[in-house]
């Protein structure tokens, strides 16, 4: 017997260590080395709405801080149940069918873990959330994987006629959809409901960017479309619609069947969320329509500026529709190595730091996709541009 291990043996080979280090910790460790303006990690760098940071101050300092209930604070899951219905005509029942959770994260791993049975398999769309297929593996799912074609992120029915099948437990849909910054349309949600309900299957659909939708575009959740109410379970983040991210609430909305072993579930993760958090989301949920419209709109025109500024250098930009991002081809420049080469070549060169797509991928990746984060403040965007203009002159 060895004696002198300090148990590694027994830490390595279990299914979260081999897991990978985040590629937003990867890049984010790299920029910080070498002092990058960090396009990489999605977050604004502003400091979000003044009056939900001062109720949530208030709340604080005069509320109630102790636990509460496990699927949150009444206040709020009353707030979302109007936020349903004022934006979706969607009528939600808020004792039996909302659940706050401490992030979007905590509510995709509550979903997950409590639908999904050791062998279901589970349709994904690539490019994907990094957090998407170690979870769905974790709950001992089996993925399924349809590939969205560049520049549009496109699919056909032939791609879902390849992925789904009689063992599909659930389709799991970012919409819209970091990275690729795609708002699906219509036609293609009418498209995928007619195989969750063909194939008797769930959506599990991640909305977090609900709100920031652009050029016009209206974001419609899946949970609208006919016969879709009893099969979605639809997932919010007041970190995204107040830009907040730090905060970490989040929320699940889905019908009473479907809600309960997700319930199950999350009281085992993180139980609970900060009741002051919950009291300011609850603000926030009902501020005016003008508040929406202008966080789309103002995230719009930072796309637009970063957009202009990356085409000025030579990158190929692709169709943003909406989320914090940008997606550019840097095939023109030449690069002999793959996105993540010249990812990590980027921050060290030209001290911007971005994220390569294809690790957004487990099959099919684009090899010169690079993506930015345009939700900071427009003379850091500027400052990025200057600084890749100087690296590609």
């Amino acid at each position: 017997m060895d004696t002198t291990s300090n148990g590694a043996r027994a830490v390595r080979g279990n299914r979260v260590f081999d897991l990978p280090t985040t590629i937003f910790e990867v890049m984010s460790r790299l920029s910080e080395e070498h002092g990058a303006i960090n396009l990489g990690q999605g977050f604004p760098d502003d400091r979000g709405p003044a009056d939900v940071l001062a109720v949530a101050s208030d709340a604080l300092l005069n509320g109630w801080n102790q636990y509460p209930s496990m699927m949150g604070t009444p206040e709020l899951r009353q707030a979302l149940a109007g936020h349903a219905k004022r934006f979706y005509d969607l009528d939600v029942d808020w004792k039996t069918e909302t659940m706050v959770t401490s992030g979007a994260t905590e509510a995709l791993t509550a979903c997950l873990l409590g639908l999904i049975n050791p062998g279901d398999e589970v349709v994904l769309f690539q490019p994907m959330y990094d957090s998407y297929l170690p979870i769905v593996r974790l709950a001992g799912g089996v993925p399924r994987f349809v590939s969205l074609k560049a520049p549009d992120w496109s699919f056909t029915r032939a791609d879902l006629e390849a992925a789904f099948s009689a063992k599909t437990k659930l389709v799991l849909i970012n919409d819209p959809l970091n990275p690729a910054a795609k708002v699906f349309t219509r036609p293609e949600l009418e498209l995928i409901a007619e195989f969750v309900q063909r194939f008797d299957t769930l959506a599990v659909c991640d909305e977090v960017y609900e709100h920031l939708v652009f050029d016009g575009r209206v974001h419609i959740p899946l949970m609208t479309l006919p016969g879709m109410r009893d099969r979605c379970l639809k997932i919010g983040s007041a970190g995204k619609t107040f830009s907040l991210t730090g905060w970490k609430v989040g929320y699940v909305t889905a019908a009473p069947h479907l809600l309960q072993p997700v319930a199950k579930a999350h009281q085992f993760l993180t139980f609970t969320t900060a009741p002051n958090l919950q009291t300011a989301v609850a603000y926030g949920l009902g501020k005016d329509e003008a508040y929406f419209t202008g966080l789309a709109g103002g995230l719009q025109a930072k796309r637009d500026r970063l957009a202009e500024g990356l085409r000025s250098v030579g990158f190929d930009v692709l169709p943003s529709a909406g989320t914090y991002f940008v997606v550019a081809d840097v095939a023109r420049f030449g690069f002999a190595g793959d996105d993540q080469e010249f990812c990590r070549r980027l921050t060290a060169e030209a001290r911007v730091t971005a994220i390569p797509v294809s690790a957004f991928f487990v099959q099919d990746a684009p090899t010169t996709c690079v993506r930015f984060c345009f939700s900071k403040r427009e003379e850091v965007l500027d400052a990025a541009i200057e600084r890749l203009r100087a690296r590609f002159a």
